[in-house]
């Protein structure tokens, strides 16, 4: 969820350029639009398919376009309550729905995963031959056809708009190209005799889907815990906030992830000596520093004299002596 460039004086492309709240929305219902179209097309061609092959494999994969259309379906809705505005009741706005959204979508995906995986290890036992071969690889290529078109799409919106829901819905999508593939090589395999290929091949698909089931889980659940930003990032943010003749330290930096916001408060230790004013100027000066590296955060700095942390310190110790 943290894909931004913490790199202070580094150029930014184009893809981490801030955008505009218009031009982000309607990237996002661009992207959230073609994900429930291209889902809901595979589902019909994938459904006359698994009818015609009577193939578990083939079966997988209409498994997984079901949940990619329930999953598209469900980030159609956050991804629109994501983007309401702060108002009275929701001052830090609603980007965590987009959080809410990827933690349904791994429950989704990791319950029906589990069914694939009773589906196969039947077949196993029970073997069944595969009829109209020939449909069903000519389904399965037209799969991977439209599922890199949207990949196409769903990539640029990403990387314009860092949304999370975005990026766990393209995870769906980027598993299916490679169990597509893998459904196409079983297919072949068991026109040749191999029946066995069939179900092994499914059980391949539903362990993968549980693997991405627990990825996508774990992004949504730490970004709904407001867990901090990996080390590597905190730590370009406290070079990048001390990186001023003038600041003596930095302390009680806190980060945090909702959305597509990134949420960062740090205390800048200043001589206290200083005038009010110029040190103002000073968190203005790093806080402009900050959202060029990280476009669009949220940044509240305190100014503290220097030392103050380490006399509040002092005073506790004193106090806990004096008891």
């Amino acid at each position: 969820h943290t894909q931004y460039l913490l790199c202070h004086h580094a150029p930014m492309t184009d893809a981490e350029h801030p955008i505009d709240s218009k031009e982000s929305a309607r990237l996002l219902k661009l992207a959230t639009n073609a994900s429930v179209t291209t889902a809901v097309i595979l589902i019909v061609a994938k459904l006359a398919a698994y009818i015609a092959t009577n193939s578990v494999s083939v079966l997988a994969s209409l498994i997984d376009s079901l949940l990619d259309a329930g999953a598209s379906v469900i980030n159609l809705v956050a991804v629109r309550y994501a983007l309401e505005p702060p108002d009275s009741e929701h001052r830090f706005g609603h980007g965590k729905a987009e959080s809410i959204a990827g933690l349904a979508q791994s429950m989704f995906v990791a319950g029906s995963g589990l069914f694939l995986i009773i589906e196969a290890i039947e077949r196993l036992v029970k073997p069944r031959p595969i009829d109209e071969l020939g449909l069903g690889l000519a389904v399965m290529v037209f799969a991977m056809a439209a599922t890199l078109a949207l990949l196409a799409i769903q990539h640029y919106v990403i990387r314009r708009t860092h949304s999370v829901a975005i990026k766990a819905d393209s995870l769906h999508y980027k598993t299916d190209l490679l169990t597509n593939a893998a459904i196409i090589l079983a297919l072949l395999l068991s026109q040749m005799g191999w029946l066995g290929m069939d179900p092994i091949f499914a059980l391949g698909v539903a362990v993968y889907i549980l693997h991405s089931a627990w990825q996508i889980g774990r992004e949504a659940f730490n970004d709904l815990l407001d867990r901090e930003l990996p080390d590597d990032k905190r730590d370009n943010i406290m070079r990048i906030a001390t990186d001023h003749p003038k600041v003596l330290g930095v302390h009680d930096l806190r980060t945090r992830v909702s959305g597509r916001t990134v949420y960062i408060q740090l205390h800048l230790e200043l001589d206290e000596q200083m005038r009010l004013y110029e040190s103002h100027q000073i968190a203005d000066d790093r806080e402009a520093a900050l959202r060029l590296a990280i476009p669009g955060a949220d940044i509240v700095i305190h100014q503290d004299p220097a030392g103050l942390k380490e006399r509040r310190i002092d005073d506790v110790i004193d106090t806990a002596t004096d008891d």
